[in-house]
């Protein structure tokens, strides 16, 4: 993406076809919460290195006229010569941040070639050009540096991947493989620069269908972005790799079964209590984690009693029927959730929640209040703050008369609100390592 123009204050930005961006000349940047479209009061952070403008395809940007007041959507500009349709410009965000505010954009009515294309999936945090550049409307909820994109997708990794790979016909690294290299996911790419969390592909299938899946999807939405593995691991696959992982990597070390792209590994308990037996077996360096739906607080449950010491469950609210409504779970309810959650906590092992945020509804009131609710009720240890990677409007008509209401409170009031609903409560982006737990539950 090409950038053009240079002008103080949050300024307006579009696009046009080839992805060239400009700021407007007068109109400054609206932002969008829910429904809502209005300048934004808070204060936008400089786009963070390894943060990226986006156009939003078949959707016109939306300005505040500064003189009235008033939204304005730009149908057509004059810019570089030439008078043309603009498209309304995003921002991408790197680890370690969370959108508060969504991108404000309309979307034109259905014309000869119908409507506007849903989006693809990603967290599209509002932008505009502040007075040194882009700027993004989010904040700053992790400030570890282990998972900063400049010490990822290095010019190394092929031949990482490369080397691995002659030594081993493990089907986990094939897929980890394609994860790392075709994907980009920093934790697949740890495994092959030996550090920090690791994957372990573990499960092909699932009993959610979540409206924003990454690697399985409903007629009428973007393509996947990823695949998952074709052939459910062996325990003695999985153990293979945990156990080199765990006890080489440097840094903080762990593995993770379960990941976003994945399946649900909670339906493979029996094969990942057996993988984890074996690696402990072998090492008892570092942390082994779960990241899962927490459907079945039978499967926690053993996987705890094998020697698992953390797990992340993903949330979107602590209201029945708006997650429902988004993760279309198959034979369990949200009450088997919150037992999962309890389980953790009863067995002794780091209870992590993966809240994914969507500015205007996680926020409002009553889902604030019942989100720092449960927090507490259950003793969560730490929250990371998820920005729901969706088209926003494809959310907006999910949420839309679900869950609980109130006016929205903003994504700092929702964060503020959690932390002292939980004394000690972490919020961040990543999961902790065994050994930076306690030091973690005493940082701000």
């Amino acid at each position: 993406m090409l950038w053009v123009g240079c002008v103080r204050g949050p300024r307006l930005l579009f696009a046009d076809e080839k992805g060239v961006v400009y700021d407007h000349p007068r109109l400054l940047a609206a932002a969008r919460s829910g429904e809502d479209t209005f300048l934004p009061a808070e204060r936008p952070l400089t786009l963070p290195a390894g943060g990226t403008l986006c156009t939003l395809p078949g959707r016109r940007p939306v300005g505040i006229d500064p003189a009235t007041g008033e939204a304005v959507v730009l149908q057509e500009v004059e810019a570089g010569g030439r008078i043309f349709a603009p498209l309304a410009v995003g921002a991408t965000l790197p680890p370690g941040f969370t959108r508060t505010l969504l991108p404000a954009a309309a979307r034109p009515g259905p014309g000869r070639g119908g409507g506007p294309p849903t989006l693809p999936q990603w967290a599209y945090t509002a932008a505009a050009l502040g007075p040194r550049g882009p700027v993004a409307w989010a904040l700053h909820t992790d400030r570890r540096t282990h998972w900063s994109p400049a010490s990822h997708s290095t010019p190394d990794l092929r031949r990482r991947v490369e080397r691995r790979l002659a030594r081993s016909r493990n089907p986990i690294w094939r897929q980890l493989s394609r994860c790392a290299l075709e994907w980009g996911c920093f934790t697949a790419q740890n495994t092959f620069y030996g550090r920090d969390e690791g994957a372990i592909p573990s499960s092909a299938a699932c009993n959610a269908a979540c409206v924003g899946c990454l690697s399985e999807q409903q007629p009428g939405m973007p393509p996947s972005s990823h695949e998952r593995i074709r052939r459910p691991p062996t325990a003695e696959e999985m153990a293979e790799v945990a156990a080199e992982h765990l006890s080489r990597a440097r840094g903080r070390v762990m593995v993770s079964f379960g990941q976003g792209c994945e399946g649900e590994p909670l339906l493979r308990w029996k094969e990942i209590a057996r993988a984890i037996r074996l690696t402990r077996g072998l090492t008892g360096r570092g942390s082994i984690h779960v990241n899962s739906n927490g459907s079945s607080p039978r499967a926690l449950a053993a996987l705890c009693d094998a020697g698992l010491d953390a797990c992340r469950i993903s949330l979107n609210s602590a209201s029945e029927d708006l997650y429902d409504a988004y993760y279309h779970p198959r034979g369990y309810v949200l009450g088997e959730v919150i037992a999962s959650m309890r389980i953790a906590k009863d067995k002794g092992a780091y209870l992590s929640l993966n809240l994914l945020t969507f500015p205007g509804v996680t926020d409002r009131a009553g889902e604030v209040e019942r989100l720092c609710r449960l927090v507490a009720e259950v003793g969560v240890d730490q929250v990371q703050t998820r920005p729901l990677a969706i088209d926003p409007d494809v959310y907006v008509e999910l949420a839309r008369g679900r869950g609980a209401g109130g006016r929205p409170l903003g994504i700092r009031a929702l964060v503020e609100s959690l932390r002292a609903a939980r004394p000690g409560l972490v919020i961040g982006n990543f999961s902790r390592a065994r050994g930076e737990r306690t030091r973690a539950r005493a940082a701000p």
